[in-house]
């Protein structure tokens, strides 16, 4: 029996896919959640004493914490799906960002216990980071382990149409409390978003305790006996150029992709002057279409290749680093949502829909969970943690946006680069112990 049949015999293709996204956008709301909280909220309940600039600098920061265990989780969680299984990790993982995020919700503030509130903050925070490190790629790792060979790209894709879900739970949890008179905000109603989420992770936990593991390693590595005791040295020492195309690749995809919505809905509300309904409104319309956009490019990246789909997501962005600023300033409400709609629907969509597939593809099964979920967190430790907060160090440093739109650039560029110098991989059979085609882009003279 092939991999494609035994895993069709295993699960439904609904269970399948519900247990990748359903899960994954339970999990990211959670993440998500941070981000929206610390662009609106903590700097006010947690750094009072600073300034709002200040203040607002800290919250980002400690949003970056989450992104500084990421790779740790990776690596810790990765090792261990490639060891025992993608079901046990994808329930681990959601358990922890699960316990970390309703934990938020009954922080004490900076009024009631001073300094502790900000330290416990960061280490619910750190508990959350762990869990998403491997909770991304075992979701992406599990729907293209039981895809049809001829549309990894599309099943990949939802995975992260359930971030994107994920976003839009967030923002939408967000804009209902943020109608509350702005003392009860502050007082109890930001809770809500934090505490519903213990709810939804029951559900979670229930759709993947009910799936089987993956055809591809149950033949390809537990039955030919492949099983690697450092999974993730292997991914790096054996597959290097591979590993360093997932770091670049990362570059616009994760620093763009919460540069825009994180960095982005705090510039619009707090230095441009819109109303928080205003923007978050925009916000969520924008997330909306992007999700379809990220199942059309998944699914165009099946048809030819890859690369080109990921190229023209990291070019849009180059192309749309100043234009959002100046839509963005008009204080539309129109352009705003237009500006959000760019950046998340085509920018971050044509990234984000191939890249669940190609960074799969990219390592052997044997090491595929370590190499890919240790890479891709490094990416975001590197690109998504420190986004929100450089951005508003640039504005409060230089008091203009134009510095920020210049690194919005850069981030894009490195991802350009990556991507120019990738393997193609839509026709590779992800089951075989070798990965990718080493056949060279043109115009280099190395192997890839």
């Amino acid at each position: 029996m092939t991999a494609a049949k035994a895993g069709a015999a295993g699960d439904s293709r609904l269970r399948v896919i519900l247990a990748a996204s359903v899960g994954s956008a339970l999990e990211w709301y959670d993440f998500f959640l941070y981000g929206t909280a610390a662009a609106l909220v903590f700097g006010d309940l947690f750094f009072p004493k600073s300034d709002p600039v200040v203040g607002t600098l800290l919250s980002f920061l400690t949003f970056g914490v989450g992104f500084v265990v990421r790779p740790l989780g990776g690596l810790l969680f990765g090792v261990l799906g490639d060891r025992y299984g993608r079901k046990p990790v994808l329930v681990a993982t959601l358990l922890m960002i699960g316990i970390g995020t309703t934990a938020i919700g009954f922080l004490p503030t900076y009024a009631q216990v001073g300094i502790w509130a900000p330290i416990l903050l960061v280490a619910m925070r750190v508990i959350q980071g762990l869990g998403a490190g491997a909770e991304y790629g075992g979701a992406v790792i599990y729907l293209v382990e039981n895809a049809p060979p001829k549309h990894r790209g599309f099943w990949g894709g939802f995975a992260p149409l359930g971030v994107s879900v994920g976003n839009l739970l967030a923002a939408g949890a967000f804009a209902l409390v943020t109608i509350l008179p702005r003392e009860d905000l502050l007082s109890w109603g930001w809770r809500l978003p934090f505490l519903a989420s213990f709810v939804l992770i029951l559900v979670g936990i229930f759709v993947r305790m009910r799936i089987t593991e993956t055809p591809v390693y149950t033949e390809a590595v537990l039955a030919r006996g492949k099983v690697e005791s450092n999974p993730a040295f292997e991914a790096l020492r054996r597959h290097p150029r591979n590993f360093f195309v997932v770091l670049g690749a990362r570059m616009a995809e994760n620093g763009l992709g919460y540069f825009f919505p994180v960095f982005g809905l705090s510039y619009v509300i707090n230095t441009v002057g819109v109303p928080k309904a205003d923007a978050l409104s925009a916000l969520m319309l924008a997330f909306t279409i992007e999700l379809f956009a990220i199942l059309g490019f998944a699914a165009l990246s099946d048809r030819i290749g890859r690369r080109p789909v990921y190229m023209f997501g990291a070019v849009a962005g180059v192309a749309l680093a100043f234009p959002f600023f100046w839509m963005v300033g008009t204080k539309q409400w129109l352009f705003i949502a237009l500006a959000f709609i760019l950046a998340r629907a085509v920018v971050t969509a044509a990234m984000f829909g191939p890249q669940a597939a190609y960074f799969a593809e990219l390592f052997p099964p044997q090491r595929r969970f370590a190499g890919f979920a240790f890479a891709r967190e490094l990416g975001s430790l590197l690109a998504g943690g420190p986004a929100p907060f450089v951005a508003t160090a640039l504005v409060a440093a230089y008091g203009s946006w134009w510095p920020v739109a210049c690194y919005a650039m850069l981030l894009a560029l490195c991802t350009v680069v990556a991507i120019w110098i990738g393997p193609e991989t839509y026709r590779e059979d992800i089951a075989a112990d070798t990965p990718t085609e080493e056949v060279a882009p043109v115009g280099l003279p190395f192997r890839v």
